[in-house]
């Protein structure tokens, strides 16, 4: 066989050197590639829904992709937990999620994940529970339905969003501190208990501002106690937690974005940024703000030390309850 110019050798071995060299470049595509979907383990038209669904329109101009919200909810929000941190970590398919899931449900019933199955992005939005009664309750502050519960132990009732749910264990996180003992009936949801509130079934509405806002500012009904450390001004009237003098005690509702772990770093930092930037636009701000809550927009440090410290606590609330699983 005749040997190869020496010419056509070099060039040869250069254009090899070429490839090789720009192989891991190929192998980098644009991020996003293709449409972004987002797991919400709720049904249509709940806080998580109405919260994406507010960004998107932001959302799709910065991170040049259409998003697709797509709703699987089921078993206290496990059901879409399960199918997110499943589903491929390359950062076109993340999870929409209430802090249920991540740090209440966990122990109180088996759900196929743990905390380290998923990648904290961003906290899109927090808001308080709040405490309502009818007008004619013995009480018109926080502290007074305190200590009206106190002399009473179990004589009143209060609507929950389940047993072992926000409502529930964000409640009981302050009972236990003042001595309070009040009977939970749980229902399906924030809108459940307010059909109960007002047609007299329970004494106490525990749940979202929104849902009881309207009947507040009618008379129909009176809030006394907020969950958060801060006042609201969707119902000015409610005591805080820093008035009642445990501002430690603040459990609220949450919303975030997650991704499966292993996701890749450069790429949750691009999804971290476009949602950052996003929730701290006004527009969205400001609609948060009509519904008592508000735009967060914390990055994915701040978010996963929420993650972890709520976690903590409500694992100790539920084996206070003698709700924890074996």
């Amino acid at each position: 066989m005749p040997a190869m110019p020496r010419r056509v050798g070099v060039s040869l071995t250069l254009f090899a050197v070429a490839v090789i060299a720009s192989a891991p470049l190929q192998a980098q595509e644009k991020f996003p590639s293709r449409p972004i979907e987002i797991i919400m383990p709720v049904p249509p038209g709940g806080g998580t829904d109405i919260a994406i669904r507010a960004l998107i329109e932001t959302l799709e101009p910065a991170l040049g992709q259409k998003i697709v919200p797509v709703n699987k909810p089921g078993a206290s929000g496990a059901v879409g937990m399960g199918a997110m941190v499943q589903s491929k970590p390359d950062g076109h398919t993340l999870g929409a999620v209430w802090n249920a899931p991540l740090t209440m449900t966990p122990h109180i019933q088996a759900v196929p994940y743990t905390s380290q199955d998923y990648i904290a992005v961003a906290l899109m939005t927090s808001a308080p529970l709040v405490m309502c009664t009818k007008p004619d309750f013995p009480a018109n502050n926080g502290k007074e339905l305190i200590e009206e519960l106190r002399k009473n132990p179990n004589k009143y009732t209060y609507g929950t969003d389940g047993a072992g749910a926000t409502v529930h264990l964000a409640s009981e996180r302050i009972f236990q501190k003042f001595g309070v003992k009040a009977r939970a009936v749980p229902f399906g949801g924030a809108g459940e208990t307010l059909k109960n509130i007002l047609g007299g079934h329970i004494d106490i509405y525990g749940g979202a501002i929104s849902t009881i806002q309207s009947h507040a500012k009618a008379g129909e009904v009176k809030c006394l106690l907020l969950t958060s450390k801060d006042k609201n001004a969707a119902v000015p009237q409610a005591t805080s937690l820093t008035e009642l003098g445990v501002p430690e005690l603040a459990t609220g509702v949450w919303h975030g974005i997650l991704v499966p772990k292993g996701t890749p770093p450069e790429r949750v930092a691009i999804l971290e940024a476009a949602f950052v930037q996003a929730i701290k636009t006004d527009k969205f701000r400001q609609f948060m703000e009509t519904r008592g809550a508000t735009a967060e927009g914390l990055g994915s440090v701040e978010f996963r030390k929420l993650i972890d410290s709520e976690n903590k606590a409500m694992g100790e609330v539920a084996a206070s309850l003698g709700m924890a699983k074996k």
